[in-house]
């Protein structure tokens, strides 16, 4: 039904209904916004783990905070899953949040902002005193109506930023993205650049971080890959910013809580290693790929030679949009699986064999296994680990979930929803091979 009344009602009309429900919910909860130190954080990567890596340091030093996301929304100490499949849930949601969460002491907010949000207006009415932008690569074209609208609807956050009447007004863009430029180009009263040359020297791999923070404090965070560095790095320019040392940075992402469904390690006893990841387009499939399977060999692996075996779980999340990207992840499988199991998403109306069919059209050397049930699908992947680990005990095998992270419901058609998640699924599978959870 929704979709039909988007077809039929005028955009102009839609977009007059979307600004007005957004002033109105602002109202109604008396501009809560402008009692909280308002942080955004938006890009087409990375935007969850970087609102929780800014929300730890802020809580290092002793701020209240709240936190919506897409995996989350908590106000201090209280926590629950987003449920909503999206990330900023519209009908006053967030200007209610915000108020709770200065009712409940909070001083800052850390927010998830997404383009698709942005195009329904639900940043308006809430004064931001902050921006971070981490990177854009193509996602939601055919929403948007192609890249450059894509990013345009990023670039309107920027907008809304000078519109704040907060001072000052602080903009954080990764300056290694060719639009970060475009963003540091908004009018603030802080721009503040961040870049991968602000880590050197730096060691990223499958475990842990290892950095040196602008050639002063060196970092040891137990994330993975080179993607999260990006993300740690944008916090760190945030928050020194507000005025926050180095060193009490350091200890609060040193003892950073596995995020729930980025990159996410699930550890049951087995001896191979099973990962959860939200990875769902060409570019965060390959960024998480090669930290499991670097294309440069170690000095114990001479190039073309390696012990390390991925196994990987993919779909195509979204049925109905955004086609052109399925092929595409098919040739990042190809290059970097050993073993790639297609398997369903969320297909909503488009038949979920079909949407495996074009992934697989990437592939032209290997051939992937088509699972249509996605529990099935982590069973094989788990139980062809187990194989290969008792066939050669010294080799390293990792079996990588990815498309889902923390989405609570598969959808289906006519707006079918099957309760699901990946990592508690990877847990019972695991426990039905024989292993046992040591915690």
């Amino acid at each position: 039904m929704k979709e039909l009344l988007k077809k039929i009602i005028p955009k102009p009309l839609l977009d007059f209904y979307h600004l007005t429900l957004a002033h109105l919910g602002a109202f109604l909860y008396g501009f809560p916004s402008r009692e909280l130190f308002v942080i955004a954080v938006t890009g087409t990567k990375g935007k969850s783990t970087t609102v929780e890596l800014v929300a730890a340091i802020l809580r290092a030093v002793g701020h209240k905070t709240a936190v919506v996301s897409t995996i989350r929304f908590a106000i201090g100490d209280e926590s629950e899953c987003n449920l909503y499949k999206m990330t900023t849930p519209g009908r006053f949601f967030l200007q209610k949040f915000l108020r709770k969460a200065a009712n409940a002491g909070c001083t800052h907010a850390v927010i998830e902002m997404t383009s698709e949000g942005a195009a329904q207006y639900r940043h308006k009415g809430i004064a931001l005193d902050a921006l971070v932008f981490l990177n854009l690569a193509p996602e939601h074209l055919e929403s948007h109506g192609g890249l450059e609208q894509y990013a345009l609807a990023k670039l309107s956050l920027a907008r809304h930023l000078a519109l704040s009447r907060k001072r000052p007004r602080i903009i954080v863009a990764n300056a290694d993205d060719e639009y970060g430029g475009r963003f540091l180009e908004a009018e603030a009263e802080k721009r503040i650049p961040f870049s991968l040359r602000d880590a050197e020297p730096y060691q990223a791999d499958e475990k842990s971080l290892r950095f040196v923070w602008k050639r002063g404090e060196l970092f040891s965070v137990p994330l993975p890959g080179l993607f999260n560095l990006k993300n740690c790095l944008a916090a760190l320019a945030l928050v020194e910013t507000l005025g926050i040392e180095a060193s009490v940075s350091k200890k609060a992402l040193e003892h950073i809580a596995p995020i729930p469904g980025r990159a996410q390690r699930i550890e049951h006893g087995q001896p191979f290693h099973v990962v959860v990841d939200y990875a769902h387009t060409p570019d965060s499939l390959k960024a998480l790929y090669e930290t499991y399977k670097p294309a440069e060999a170690t000095p114990l692996e001479p190039r073309g030679v390696t012990s390390r075996k991925l196994i990987c779980v993919l779909g195509s999340t979204g049925g109905g949009r955004d086609k052109w990207k399925r092929p595409e992840m098919g040739k990042v499988a190809e290059r970097f699986c050993d073993t790639a199991i297609l398997t369903n998403e969320d297909p909503y109306d488009e038949d979920p064999k079909k949407i495996m069919e074009e992934i697989a059209g990437g592939f032209s050397r290997k051939t992937p296994r088509v699972v249509l049930d996605r529990r099935q699908a982590i069973r094989e992947a788990l139980k062809e680990a187990q194989t290969l680990r008792q066939a050669q005990g010294d080799q390293s095998v990792t079996v990588l979930i990815t498309g889902k992270g923390t989405d609570p419901y598969i959808m289906g058609p006519r707006g079918k929803k099957e309760p699901w998640c990946d990592a508690a699924v990877a847990e019972e599978e695991l426990q039905k091979l024989g292993y046992e959870n040591s915690k």
